[in-house]
């Protein structure tokens, strides 16, 4: 189901910040705020930008967001817990906006959300809901890393993650590609404690 919005005035703010969310910490290899490529969108011209309260707003307001991240984006200090990009995903009139929303102590992404404007409107064409995730533009796809856990993983130490990249075809976001990495358990250099820690 899509959702609409109206769209807001756009401004020059920065968006960064961490979430509140406790799902314990993540490898900042995967989830945890990776580094942005930049889009064709984002290099070919200037885009404007979104403030963190307009975005939070947006998620506020926009009834396919949980209830459970609407109540966790309250500010972490100074700033709200989202990371925002802007880019070209739907090859659309204007740029599209990717939020990745996060905890407050270890920044990992807890949910991830694509608005598209149509109509003059901000409307939700993609999301996932499943902590650990975290999504990049890159070079005009979605990716999307997701964190995997068997039993008896710490939190600090999934066994695998899913790396989903989704291109836009005929109005919606389809998979094009999944690659799968196993982590080795010998990292960190505490395997044997960690795997008996878990039960």
């Amino acid at each position: 189901m899509l959702t609409a919005f109206g769209t807001a005035a756009l401004t020059a703010c920065g968006a960064s910040g961490t979430g509140t969310r406790d799902e314990g910490p993540a490898r900042t290899d995967a989830v945890s705020r990776p580094s942005p490529s930049p889009s064709p969108a984002a290099t070919s011209s200037p885009v404007p930008s979104l403030s963190q309260a307009q975005v939070v707003r947006m998620l506020r307001a926009d009834p396919e967001v949980s209830q459970e991240t609407k109540d966790d984006l309250r500010p972490c200090g100074r700033d709200y817990p989202v990371d925002v990009s802007l880019g070209d995903l739907t090859r659309g009139s204007a740029p599209d906006v990717l939020v990745n929303v996060m905890t407050c102590g270890d920044a990992v992404g807890v949910a991830t959300y694509v608005y598209r404007v149509r109509e003059g409107s901000y409307v939700n064409v993609f999301q996932a809901e499943d902590p650990p995730v975290y999504a990049e533009i890159d070079r005009g796809d979605l990716v999307v890393t997701k964190q995997l856990y068997r039993k008896g993983d710490p939190v600090a130490y999934p066994s695998s993650e899913e790396v989903i990249t989704y291109a836009w075809h005929d109005d919606v976001f389809k998979e094009a590609y999944r690659l799968h990495n196993d982590y080795s358990k010998a990292v960190g250099g505490d395997d044997d404690k960690s795997g008996s820690a878990g039960g």
